[in-house]
């Protein structure tokens, strides 16, 4: 066990760390927040959504971002606490009382480690189940319409594709239209054209439908099977209703379908092995395609489909789904069991027997039986042998990277939270006197080739240019040997914390081994 000493300056050090951190969440959420709210704003307020639909989006927002900020704001408060401290020589008093720097840095890399395990939490419970509400949210909004809002001396789509309307005076407060042009197209066999004097709106009580009343007109009708028919009618009053002219918002009750990033880590990897399985039979379809193809052209005959083996026993989840099953039978509630089956009772109708004229397969192995007729060679080559199974076998392991690139992804950026303390702790004891510019500075850089490398990394793994693990954890292991050889540096005779600013973290990071070699 730690003295005392040592365990209250930890908890000292893990104190100075809550502020700062809660600080620098919050205001990297908020500023991130206030971005999506610049960029969407405009596009829902333009559907006549309700108010709780347009904040439910946001908040729903609100989970994927605190996912990126929150890996920020560890780096963010690890800089400007042992920043400070240095600065104020808390770092050298407890030097002079036998603290090692390595001592003082432990307690921010224990706290960064626990909100690592949380983050990885954060990333596979919550942010799967938002990501999916967020999305069937979005497809409802996108199937509402705007409510009708007509324009004067414009030919308005009232109906899309199917009804639409112009008038060169409309007045709002009265519904009047003067001088109405009408284009009907809902019927495929006839085009009619109505015009009007004038004429008055009306709508049902949900807003659904328009009710139009046209004064002094006519209707002319061209059939478009007949072309030299057309029909031409006056009318005094012409009533007429055009339903479905605006919907209202209909959220979606139950959508079972999942992208990859509205599923936890356990559900990814039922895909994958799905994936790989998929993989294993594609490849085994087209080895038999290119065989077949190479015995057409000895003249033998070709060997039987091969017979799918029996479903494969489905890998083991891991530790951590196997502890989510148990904690989720221990939470919910068990389901009920389905009921076996009877047996069909003696006497009951079989299955009809096989026509007399069937055959039955050929055998799986051993000797390939003879054919009736005898095979005739075909004269040439199958053009394209093994193209449409190589294609599936490509697709199948771009599902299984797809998905293998996501898990990765979520432990990654958890992860991040512990590499980001580890650069961030080495380089403000090396420059305390950097202040803000230099937790801006080094935070922005950090930030800007962290998620850079990421995005490109994810990319490249999608497409199969690199392994799904190098390209999520490539940006992690780069930092983290950045942040092995700062600690080391630091802890090294002779390199204490001084009073360099951030200007000096460039020759004091990189020139100071090449003046060395010197």
């Amino acid at each position: 066990m730690a003295p005392p000493i040592v365990r209250t300056i930890s908890r000292y050090l893990l104190r100075q760390h809550v502020a700062p951190l809660g600080f620098a969440l919050a205001a990297l959420t908020s500023l991130m927040l206030i971005q999506q709210i610049a960029k969407q704003l405009s596009s829902l307020l333009g559907k006549g959504l309700p108010t709780s639909v347009i904040v439910e989006v946001f908040l729903l927002s609100v989970p994927f971002i605190v996912a990126v900020t929150l890996p920020m704001a560890v780096l963010v408060a690890v800089l400007h606490v042992f920043t400070r401290l240095a600065g104020d020589n808390e770092i050298t008093a407890m030097q002079a009382g036998g603290v090692s720097v390595g001592r003082v840095i432990a307690p921010a890399l224990a706290g960064a480690a626990g909100i690592a395990l949380l983050s990885f939490l954060w990333n596979d419970q919550l942010l799967p189940r938002t990501n999916h509400q967020l999305r069937t949210l979005q497809m409802d909004i996108q199937r509402k319409k705007p409510s009708l809002a007509l324009k004067e001396q414009v030919i308005n789509e009232v109906v899309a594709g199917q009804f639409f309307l112009r008038a060169a005076r409309i007045d709002g407060s009265s519904n009047k239209l003067k001088d109405v042009t009408i284009y009907d197209l809902a019927d495929a066999e006839r085009r009619r054209i109505i015009t009007a004097d004038s004429g008055r709106m009306a709508y049902s009580a949900g807003g659904r439908d328009l009710y139009l009343t046209l004064q002094d007109g006519d209707i002319e009708e061209v059939s478009r099977a007949d072309p030299t028919q057309f029909n031409r009618t006056f009318f005094d009053t012409n009533r007429m209703r055009v339903a479905g002219v605006a919907n209202t918002f209909q959220p979606t009750a139950n959508d079972t379908y999942k992208s990859d990033r509205e599923m936890s880590t356990c559900e990814m990897q039922e895909q994958v092995d799905l994936a790989r399985r998929d993989v294993e039979s594609a490849a085994g379809d087209a080895r038999l395609v290119i065989e077949n193809d190479l015995r057409r052209l000895a003249g033998l005959a070709p060997l039987p489909p091969r017979i799918p083996a029996g479903a494969r026993d489905p890998r083991r989840p891991g530790p951590y789904c196997r502890a989510l099953e148990r904690l989720a039978a221990w939470l919910l509630p068990a389901e009920a069991g389905a009921q076996t089956p009877r047996p069909a009772p003696r006497g009951a109708p079989q299955s009809p027997p096989p026509h007399p004229g069937a055959r039955p397969l050929p055998p799986s192995a051993g000797g390939v039986a003879p054919m009736t007729p005898p095979y005739v060679a075909a004269a040439l080559i199958t053009p394209g042998a093994g193209v449409s199974e190589q294609q599936r076998l490509r697709g199948a392991r771009e599902r299984a990277a797809t998905y293998e690139v996501e898990i990765h992804k979520k432990y990654a950026i958890a992860v991040a939270c512990l590499v980001f303390a580890l650069v961030g702790a080495p380089i403000a004891l090396r420059f305390q006197r950097g202040g803000v510019g230099l937790v801006l500075g080094v935070s922005v850089a950090v930030f800007t080739v962290y998620y850079i490398g990421l995005i490109g990394g994810e990319e490249l793994g999608d497409r199969l240019l690199v392994s799904p693990f190098l390209a999520m954890w490539t940006p992690n292991l780069i930092f983290a040997t950045a942040g092995l050889f700062g600690l080391w540096r630091i802890r090294k005779p002779g390199n204490s914390p001084h009073g360099g600013d951030w200007s000096d973290l460039w020759p004091a990071w990189i020139g100071a081994p090449w003046r060395n070699a010197r």
